[in-house]
C-alpha cells in the first residue's frame, strides 16, 4: 500500500527550526495545537486528517522535560489517528549524555528516551549528531543519525581557512575530530587529554599533537557551560596556536557560558540552530542554519530514497 502524502508537524520547543524545514520542502507545517489544562499538563490535539499520511514530528528534546513529554504525545496523537508512519525528528536529543552507567545507582537516561519514543508508538527517528553513536542501538526501530559536517566544510571553505589543526576536545571526540578533518582537506588532529572529577566540571592536562604556529579547530558536539572549551583553549594557547576557533552542533549555553565564552581565546564560535538559542549572543558566535539537512533527510525518508550521503561527505 503506497503512503499517501507527507505533513510536517512542529512541536513547540523550537517552532521556527521547524517552520524553517517546511520552507525548505515547500509545505505547510501540520495543523495541531498545543495546550495546558489548569494544573500545567500539556494537552495535544491534531487538527486534520492524518489517516495512512506519512507523518513527521519536528521537537528537540531540550530541557525542561515537557518538550519530551510534548513530543510523545504528538506521538500518541498521531498514531490513535491512524497515521500510516511516524517519523520523530530530533535535531537535539536531550539526555544523550547518560549513555552509560558509569558509576553506582545511575540510569542509563539515553536508553530510558529511547524505550519512551519506541513504546509512544515512533515508527522512525531522525536525529542529529547524537552524542554517543551506540544510542542508535538502545532503538528497536530505524534511526538515522545525521552529522553537520557537510554545513560546517560548506563555511569553512567560504572563508578559506589553512594551515589548520582539529582539535577533538576528549579522547572520545577523536573519532569525530578526524572524520571531520578528513573532510575539510586531510587536516591534522590533535586531541587534548581532558579529566572530569564531576558533572560540569572539566579539567585539561595535556596535548597530544603539535599546534604550534597553527590555527586550531575544537571540533566537539554540545557546548553546555563552556567549561571544557575553556580548559582546551587554554593548553591550545600554552602550544603555541595562533588562533582557535570552536566547532560545535549543539548550543545549550546554560549559565553564564556566553560571557566565559566571550573571555576566552577562542575566537570564533560555530554552532547550529538545533537549539533555540536564547542567550545573548556576540560577533564572536556564527549560526549555522541545519535546516535545510535534515529537509532533505525528511524528503528522502519520505519517497523511500537513500540518504547515506546526508551522514557525511
Amino acid at each position: 500500500m503506497a503512503i499517501k502524502e507527507l505533513k510536517v508537524f512542529v512541536g513547540s520547543a523550537h517552532k521556527e527550526f521547524g517552520e524553517e524545514v517546511c520552507r525548505y520542502l515547500g509545505i505547510e507545517p501540520g495543523r495541531s495545537k498545543v495546550s495546558r489544562f489548569r494544573d500545567g499538563e500539556l494537552k495535544v490535539k491534531i487538527e486534520e486528517n492524518v489517516r495512512g499520511v506519512d507523518t513527521f514530528i519536528i521537537q528537540p528534546t531540550l530541557p525542561p522535560g515537557d518538550n519530551i513529554i510534548e513530543l510523545l504525545l504528538f506521538i500518541d496523537a498521531l498514531k490513535r489517528a491512524s497515521a500510516r508512519r511516524i517519523t520523530a525528528v530530533i535535531p537535539y536529543y536531550g539526555y544523550a549524555r547518560q549513555d552509560r552507567k558509569d558509576e553506582p545507582r545511575v540510569p542509563i537516561s539515553a536508553r530510558l528516551m529511547a524505550d519512551l519514543l519506541t513504546v509512544a508508538g515512533a515508527s522512525r527517528v531522525l536525529a542529529l549528531d547524537l552524542h554517543a553513536d551506540q544510542i542508535q542501538g538502545f532503538f528497536s526501530i530505524p534511526v538515522d543519525n545525521l552529522n553537520a559536517i557537510p554545513v560546517y566544510v560548506e563555511y569553512l571553505k567560504s572563508v578559506n581557512i589553512k594551515d589548520a589543526v582539529v582539535v577533538a576536545p576528549d579522547i572520545g571526540s577523536a573519532n569525530k575530530a578526524r572524520n571531520f578533518a578528513r573532510s575539510i582537506g586531510q587536516f591534522e588532529i590533535a586531541i587534548v587529554d581532558k579529566r572530569r572529577e564531576k558533572a560540569n566540571e572539566a579539567k585539561a592536562f595535556h596535548l597530544v599533537g603539535n599546534v604550534e604556529g597553527k590555527h586550531a579547530i575544537i571540533f566537539d558536539d554540545i557546548i553546555d557551560t563552556g567549561g571544557t572549551l575553556l580548559e582546551a583553549s587554554r593548553v591550545l594557547k600554552e602550544n603555541g596556536a595562533v588562533s582557535i576557533w570552536c566547532i560545535a552542533t549543539h548550543a545549550i549555553l546554560s549559565g553564564n557560558a556566553v560571557d566565559k565564552l566571550n573571555d576566552s581565546y577562542i575566537e570564533n564560535i560555530i554552532v547550529t540552530n538545533s537549539l533555540p538559542i536564547r542567550e545573548k549572543i556576540t560577533e564572536k558566535f556564527t549560526i549555522l542554519s541545519i535546516a535545510h539537512l535534515m529537509g532533505e533527510a525528511i524528503r528522502r525518508i519520505h519517497n523511500e530514497e537513500s540518504i547515506s550521503s546526508l551522514f557525511i561527505i
